[in-house]
């Protein structure tokens, strides 16, 4: 069976900068992954590759030079693709983590007819939600209080807080207000504060937070300081949940010895980041096998992403909030079903898929 497979760029403008501890964007550079057998062109699966600046492994500028040679082997028929098997051993992009996730999902999504339904459960037929978070970016104080506001407004339960990028004292001001507001039962707080505390102030930092009642932290200390965030896991008052510490944790023995030495209370997925649904399976069975906690969240993916992180995060039962509420950042996403209803996301039956050609 000979395939073919082509990509295309798109770039995402967002609604408004979005500023995390490492700066701010107003763009991201995306690439969808179109796959189809010869014989058969009308049906095409679809994947996106969108890695981050400063976070992805593949972040690169010759990551296009990459896309073209994945096509040439695949349409040369150099690499073979099975529809029933995960991606061959040729083709593993250990070091191209978001290439292999959308190359991946292009792959999925064809197996099941080309029709952005990667798996058969509850959330795809409509019958189920998935909770999610409120994410709240960064920006100044009024700017935080209108979001945090709306979140309320909108039956959020579960608020996420990127944290950094303010004075210390003034985020602890903007946590209080919100504990005044929804009250310590109502309402689940996240803060992430992507690698932004110092190893020597993180404790008392953490400290800080535990009195709001902090549901758990996302990489408190820059990764890499493997010492430093094993010490912070063992006696840290508020739970820590590794998020950048993955990326780039490859090999199934690197993943475990990561977990059995650190023992966080909480790991964060991306599949964008650590390449791909596969090996994010593999993660979340390593992570229950030492009795460590979960979810996953998208990492600014438009659309056809965001619905393959969806979808595969339903296969799960999942009770916990996820960070899947990023599909409404652009003014240019793809229209997609994926619709967010009280702090739920649902996949809307009715609504109809939007085309890459229309995207411009």
């Amino acid at each position: 069976m000979n395939y073919r497979l082509r990509y295309t760029p798109h770039t995402l403008n967002f609604k408004f900068d979005a500023r995390t501890s490492r700066g701010a964007i107003s763009q991201h550079q995306v690439y969808y992954l179109e796959l189809w057998k010869e014989q058969s062109p009308e049906i095409t699966g679809v994947g996106e590759c969108a890695p981050l600046a400063g976070l992805s492994i593949d972040y690169r500028s010759d990551i296009e030079d990459k896309l073209q040679e994945v096509c040439d082997l695949i349409n040369n028929s150099k690499v073979l693709l099975d529809l029933a098997n995960t991606l061959p051993e040729e083709l593993a992009l250990l070091e191209w983590p978001a290439i292999r996730f959308a190359l991946e999902t292009a792959l999925l999504d064809l197996a099941n007819g080309g029709r952005h339904l990667l798996y058969d459960t509850t959330f795809t037929t409509g019958e189920q939600g998935i909770p999610i978070n409120g994410l709240i970016w960064m920006g100044d104080k009024s700017f935080m209080q209108e979001q945090i506001k709306k979140k309320l407004k909108d039956g959020y339960n579960c608020l996420k807080l990127k944290i950094g990028g303010l004075s210390f004292e003034t985020e602890l001001e903007i946590l209080q207000r919100i504990r005044e507001t929804a009250g310590a039962a109502d309402l689940t707080i996240r803060v992430d504060a992507n690698g932004a505390f110092k190893p020597d102030e993180a404790f008392t930092n953490l400290e800080r937070l535990a009195k709001y009642e902090i549901h758990s932290i996302e990489q408190p200390i820059r990764q890499g300081q493997l010492e430093h965030m094993q010490q912070l896991c063992a006696y840290t008052p508020v739970p820590i949940a590794l998020d950048e510490e993955l990326i780039g944790v490859q090999k199934s023995e690197e993943k475990l010895t990561l977990l059995q030495h650190i023992k966080p209370q909480y790991i964060i997925l991306k599949p964008t980041l650590v390449g791909g649904l596969q090996a994010s399976r593999e993660w979340i069975q390593l992570a229950e096998k030492q009795s460590i906690g979960w979810w996953v969240t998208s990492a600014l993916e438009s659309n056809i992403g965001l619905n393959a992180i969806s979808q595969f995060t339903a296969t799960y039962n999942v009770a916990m909030s996820q960070g899947l509420g990023t599909g409404q950042l652009y003014y240019n996403n793809i229209a997609s079903p994926l619709q967010i209803e009280q702090g739920r996301l649902w996949y809307q039956l009715q609504q109809q898929w939007g085309l890459l050609r229309d995207l411009g």
